[in-house]
């Protein structure tokens, strides 16, 4: 299967609501109008590769993890995390860079898709390209709502190319985002193909596995179930027969994944800003995951920073409740996922090259001199909270020892957006809600058995008395955490206010009721003129 290579020199469409800027930049290479360009089938199919670009700004991104895995009961602040307000919500604020740089991608997106959807009938196209394209704009479109909507709520909607300056927005239900979502994602799921050879595009079956995540949002779980079920059972998809070897770089390309964001391994074809090549791209470029979850280790005895042991940006850690999720000595994914032992990379003393220089437990420990111990309580106070906030148990699931240098920051790593284990967790969490406690068990025993270290299967089964909305949340962190799904699972739940509040002391002190939405950039705000009527969302500044 080939790489689909969204990466493109022409600029998506200038004169998004990317936003109501004071002032639009255009990037316009050729000279063309994009009249001209998009009424061309070539053309067309740059607008369409385009429209899928805007993902990478969330996926594998530090700006996506700040939005969708922190400010949760399962990460806290490392020493060099970027953006404190939003992990622990710590006097968040409209001002946040985050905010701002992720509102105007998410909303040129939508503009491209809209542009799109209102060109494609002047493009040119075969009837069948024209189908299976429109289909991927509608589904794109549901996509980068979903997004929006549950990040600031009902904010600005529009079916409409926006063309030239604009200064008013509109406030939107919440209700009125989801109808037009489940009716975005009903036209692409009648309109995909199965398959593709394009690896990145999106499917039918992608989109049934959205849709199912949709439905369980807004309540429908039988719907929700029956969606789940299907993509399930009818395609071919296959969990690994380890969990661990979702996470190999030779094995990014496997049958559990659903829909993910194809980084290249040219990194010359992904993302980074460039002046000339990509203008509108990001200031870091590619997969990222691999330098945020890592603990500083370099400044350790016996440790030098290498290609194998990342580039410690030490931008966040698991708080206490995360790591103690997981039985180790049955559930293969907490090795899996999480990095415990640094072995010497350079020799000093009497550590040769090869002996563990550092170890680090979420367990209390006795002293030692052997190695460099981080256990339990040294790393957590008493109640849990963050005590050294630079040497924790690391996430390692996004490690890529395939970079070319050791303080290379892009990564060719794919990022997945959905794979076969969350259908299963969908179709659980549809069950419970629906009253069938045991069917929920039997979908979770499933990938629980999958994580089972060989000989301790029994110990991983559950049965219909362990089945509860916190335990589904449980095993929803335990099996996707660090991929991008936390913080919209905890609000989906209702569980956002009380998981933190009983799971991060660090986030505790500061989380409001109000904290569900997120603030309205304020470069945003006061590029409108209609300030009487787009306000900000309740009780930020």
């Amino acid at each position: 299967m080939k790489r689909f290579n969204k990466y493109i020199i022409m600029a998506a469409l200038a004169g998004s609501l990317a936003a109501c800027n004071k002032q639009l930049t255009e990037y316009n290479p050729g000279g063309t109008t994009t009249d001209a360009v998009f009424s061309t089938p070539e053309g067309f199919e740059s607008l369409v590769n385009a429209a899928y670009t805007y993902n990478r700004w969330w996926y594998g991104k530090e700006e996506g993890y700040q939005l969708s895995e922190m400010g949760t009961d399962i990460w806290t602040s490392g020493t060099g995390d970027k953006y404190p307000d939003i992990t622990n919500y710590n006097n968040l604020q409209a001002s946040n860079a985050v905010m701002s740089g992720l509102w105007k991608q998410l909303y040129a997106a939508v503009n491209l898709c809209n542009a799109g959807l209102g060109r494609i009938d002047k493009a040119g196209l075969t009837e069948d390209k024209k189908k299976v394209r429109s289909a991927e704009l509608h589904f794109l479109r549901a996509f980068y709502y979903w997004h929006i909507v549950e990040t600031w709520g009902g904010v600005h909607f529009t079916l409409e190319e926006t063309k030239g300056v604009v200064t008013t927005a509109n406030r939107t239900p919440v209700d009125t985002f989801y109808a037009q979502i489940f009716r975005d994602l009903d036209y692409a799921v009648a309109n995909l193909p199965t398959t593709t050879t394009d690896y990145g595009r999106v499917t039918k079956p992608a989109a049934e596995a959205f849709e199912a995540r949709m439905y369980l949002t807004r309540g429908k779980n039988q719907e929700a179930a029956d969606l789940a079920d299907k993509v399930i059972t009818s395609y071919g998809f296959a969990l690994q027969a380890k969990y661990a070897d979702l996470w190999r770089m030779d094995n990014l390309v496997n049958k559990e994944v659903i829909w993910a964001v194809n980084y290249m391994k040219n990194l010359v074809f992904d993302d980074r800003l460039d002046a000339t090549l990509f203008p509108n791209g990001h200031s870091r470029g590619a997969n990222n995951g691999h330098l945020m979850f890592c603990m500083k280790y370099d400044d350790q005895k016996g440790m030098t920073r290498d290609i194998a042991n990342m580039r410690p940006f030490n931008r966040y850690m698991p708080t206490l409740f995360l790591i103690n999720l997981f039985n180790e000595n049955a559930d293969s994914r907490f090795d899996a996922s999480f990095k415990q032992v640094w072995f010497c990379n350079n020799p000093t003393g009497s550590l040769k090259l090869g002996d563990t220089a550092v170890y680090c437990s979420k367990y209390p420990l006795p002293a030692t001199t052997k190695y460099t111990l981080y256990d339990r309580n040294a790393v957590y106070a008493a109640d849990g909270a963050g005590k050294d906030r630079t040497h924790y148990i690391s996430l390692k699931k996004f490690d890529d020892p395939t970079r070319a240098t050791m303080n290379e920051e892009e990564s060719a790593r794919d990022a997945f957006i959905i794979r076969l284990a969350e259908m299963y967790l969908i179709a659980a969490e549809a069950q419970f809600k629906l009253g069938n406690s045991a069917k929920a068990a039997d979908y979770i025993n499933v990938i629980r058995k999958r994580a089972a270290i060989p000989g301790k299967e029994a110990d991983m089964v559950i049965n219909a008395s362990n089945i509860s909305l916190d335990f589904i949340l449980d095993e929803r962190a335990r099996e996707l955490s660090g991929e991008q799904l936390r913080w919209f699972d905890l609000k989906r739940t209702n569980k956002l206010g009380d998981r933190i509040n009983t799971y991060n002391p660090d986030a505790a002190k500061f989380f409001q009721s109000y904290h569900t939405v997120r603030p309205i950039p304020q470069d945003q705000i006061d590029a409108v003129t209609n300030k009487d009527t787009f306000k900000q969302n309740e009780k930020y500044n």
